[in-house]
């Protein structure tokens, strides 16, 4: 049964491979997209009328009209070539967001690096050296937030890359001591930088667990505390009995995307070692909780 769900892309198929011993690897890259795929992608009309409604700044109308073109079910559906072609395009635009969506259609999975693409490495790489936190959990978390949007916003007000809220990057600007003006939130190195910043200060809290940390960065840390009152249980049995389901969902992608990002920047390892083994009343270390982090 596990042998026929494993795999390298989702939660339960990574943990599945996990334990069956099945190398959890990203899939082999495809033949690569010829001039001539090249040429009759970009002369298609849907995708060149969704670039060039993005490049007028129109990305809504955009993106409407590029997910029309590449949804499948239809008669003159677009084939697994050409949605490899049009994902290429598309992160070669630096559209990441209809790069990763265009990839994710892909049944053979595509291009590794379309799928997970890796923008803004240097500012992602500085930041997490500096925090001292794996770059592949800071990846895996961005690609779920924003899908590397610069001005991704919101409709709770939350801004940038790494989505944070006003008063949590102010909060955070002032734990590194330096200033913060709010329109630096859409500024890629800026909004990174305190991005890092407070998910290694919300890991710092939770023990080390990628899994608690990241359900505090979606519904804040007051709830994940909550959440692990009770019974020891397993690391993943915890993540599928989180109450809210939107939180729940984004925890098992931030750790499954992070888990394909540790491969593809070469640092290969196991969804259950980023899980942990169990998620109780006391974080690992024994630590206090801080009840400041906002």
């Amino acid at each position: 049964m596990l042998a026929g769900i494993a795999g390298p892309q989702s939660f339960y198929a990574q943990l599945a491979a996990e334990e069956i011993a099945q190398p959890v690897a990203l899939p082999p890259l495809p033949a690569p997209v010829t001039a001539q795929e090249r040429s009759e992608i970009r002369s298609q009309p849907g995708l060149s009328r969704a670039v060039q409604l993005m490049g007028l700044g129109l990305r809504g109308e955009g993106v409407r009209e590029w997910n029309y073109t590449v949804a499948q079910g239809r008669s003159d559906s677009l084939g697994e070539r050409q949605l490899l072609a049009a994902a290429q395009w598309a992160c070669e635009m630096e559209i990441w967001d209809r790069c990763i969506h265009t990839s994710e259609r892909i049944k053979q999975g595509g291009t590794p690096a379309h799928r997970y693409p890796t923008p803004f490495r240097r500012e992602v790489l500085d930041a997490a050296r500096a925090a001292r936190i794996d770059p592949a959990y800071v990846y895996g978390l961005i690609r779920q937030e924003s899908r590397f949007i610069i001005q991704a916003r919101s409709g709770v007000g939350a801004s940038g890359l790494m989505q944070l809220m006003p008063a949590t990057a102010q909060w955070t600007a002032r734990k590194l001591g330096i200033s913060h003006d709010p329109a630096d939130l859409h500024d890629p190195a800026a909004n990174i930088k305190l991005g890092v910043t407070y998910l290694k200060l919300a890991l710092d809290n939770f023990g080390g667990s990628q899994a608690l940390a990241a359900a505090a960065y979606n519904a804040g840390p007051g709830r994940p505390r909550r959440w692990r009152d009770g019974a020891t249980v397993d690391a993943a049995a915890w993540v599928e009995g989180i109450p809210f389901s939107e939180t729940r969902d984004y925890v098992k992608k931030v750790l499954a995307n992070s888990n394909s990002y540790a491969a593809l920047l070469g640092r290969p390892g196991t969804l259950r070692s980023r899980l942990g083994s169990l998620i109780g009343p006391r974080t690992p270390d024994g630590t206090t909780p801080n009840p400041d982090l906002p």
